[in-house]
């Protein structure tokens, strides 16, 4: 097994003397000032608590120690933000935890290897994807990222650098990690495995009239690791509606008799309703979602056939869409083109719930019925292991299947902004699911914590950040702070 510690010497030492830079900056921050990391990108959609974060991230990256900015002290992590290590023969890595997964995969691919799972846009970071889940087409197979990290090197909250694995003394971190969303503290590097892969994805597209039936089908591969003769080596889908709705089936290959590009003029998710059979690059294939953010790039009129031509393929990225929505959400221009065209408000609605598969159909009747907005991305996922993760309790050997959806929608007249979003968490709630923290939440104190393990996070928080310098989960999370 690949460990931090045995690290070719010139890297170890590379990487210990950035940990003692940050670790020194951190202890120089006053107790009571908040802390933040300095990053240039981000996935989550609490935008007050980002936008200010990416701009002391750029600031960091050109050489800043320390960035104030409304009192939030921004810590320089950028030494952070590189694949350390690549082991071949072990299938592992040592990765610094603000390493996007584009930069991992780059180091990974050459080698014919990848991560186990690799969250669906470029510029998600391994440690982000750690502390606050993650989830693709491998998840059927592999599980979450976090289940395939060996070793995790935190700085804590109370300001130590401690090692956590899954049987050392910092156990209860390893497995408490996932899911605090850096309230805990920041990782600074992790050793994780990776897979073998072959140059190729095949792909099939199976059609389904209806949410059961598409529920049953994803049983029936879970149980047997095919589908209609199509090996199973990736799995997720798009609803479109409830009665119209893909399972796309990926299988490794060696050869391709043909080979798609959805990064130029075609868009992948709409290829599901036009083809039944598809071939992609590896490297395509793991980022078939990020060239139009899913279906999230049409409001800026990049997937018009009159548009798309001439919206430079370099821009064509996740990260690029979301600076266009901060940039909007900063000033508000959506906002006042609705109020001068009478248009009603509209809420945003950006979740990732999990249900379990024998009630993924309610959920999605649910959905359209009351939500209306379409399409929904679906994605199965198992734990990989048999134990679960205390503060995002999914139950060991249960089938889920993640929802995605991402937009707006038109409120009711006399309804305000929320209602949607509190709608979807009162029914996930009564399905017995989960939903992500990575944007907005409503939930009460009282049942975030019994929803998100809140006994297991207190001893974790009095454990590694008794003084409280980071912010607490729901303070977070829940109130934005």
């Amino acid at each position: 097994m690949t460990r931090i510690s045995s690290l070719p010497p010139p890297k170890l030492a590379a990487h210990e003397a950035a940990v003692a830079r940050l670790r020194d900056s951190y202890a120089a921050v006053p107790p009571h000032q908040p802390v933040r990391l300095a990053k240039p990108t981000s996935n989550l959609f609490r935008f007050r608590e980002i936008d200010s974060a990416g701009k002391a991230g750029k600031r960091a990256g050109a050489h800043a120690k320390g960035t104030r900015a409304g009192g939030v002290r921004y810590l320089d992590v950028s030494a952070f933000g590189h694949v350390i290590h690549v082991d071949p023969r072990a299938k592992a890595a040592v990765v610094g935890g603000m390493t996007t997964y584009e930069d991992l995969c780059d180091a990974t691919l050459p080698y014919g290897l990848m991560p186990l799972v690799v969250p669906q846009l470029k510029t998600i970071t391994l440690g982000g994807a750690v502390t606050g889940l993650g989830i693709e087409s491998t998840s059927l197979r592999n599980g979450m990222p976090h289940e395939s990290v060996t070793e995790m090197q935190i700085l804590t909250g109370d300001g130590r650098v401690v090692v956590a694995t899954k049987d050392n003394e910092h156990s209860d971190l390893y497995y408490g990690f996932p899911n605090s969303y850096g309230t805990l503290g920041y990782s600074l590097a992790l050793a994780i495995e990776l897979e073998q892969v072959k140059p190729y994805v095949h792909l099939r597209h199976f059609a389904f009239n209806d949410p059961e039936s598409c529920m049953s089908a994803i049983a029936e591969i879970a149980a047997s690791g095919e589908y209609k003769g199509h090996k199973a080596d990736f799995v997720d889908g798009t609803a479109f509606s409830g009665q119209e709705l893909y399972l796309t089936v990926g299988a490794y290959s060696d050869k391709a008799p043909w080979l798609s590009d959805y990064t130029g003029q075609q868009v992948f998710y709409q290829s599901q309703r036009k083809t039944r059979e598809d071939f992609l690059t590896i490297r395509d294939y793991i980022w078939r979602w990020d060239t139009d953010w899913f279906w999230c790039s049409r409001p800026f009129g990049v997937q018009h056939k009159l548009i798309r031509p001439f919206w430079p393929r370099r821009y064509r990225r996740s990260d690029v869409y979301r600076k266009l929505v901060a940039f909007d959400r900063k000033h508000g221009l959506t906002d006042v083109l609705y109020d001068r065209r009478g248009v009603a408000p509209r809420e945003d609605v950006i979740q990732d719930v999990e249900i379990e598969v024998g009630r993924g159909h309610e959920f999605l009747d649910f959905f359209f019925r009351r939500v209306g907005m379409s399409p929904v991305w679906m994605c199965p996922l198992r734990l990989r292991g048999g134990k679960s993760w205390p503060l995002y309790p999914l139950k060991p050997g249960e089938l889920y299947v993640n929802f995605g959806f991402w937009g707006t929608v038109a409120l009711p007249p006399g309804k305000s902004d929320g209602y949607h979003n509190r709608l979807i968490e009162e029914e996930v709630s009564a399905l017995g699911g989960h939903k992500s923290l990575y944007s907005t939440s409503f939930y009460d104190e009282e049942e975030f914590r019994a929803r998100y393990n809140g006994q297991a996070y207190d001893r974790l928080k009095a454990a590694y950040d008794g003084g409280g310098r980071l912010l607490g989960l729901y303070d977070k999370c829940v109130r934005g702070r």
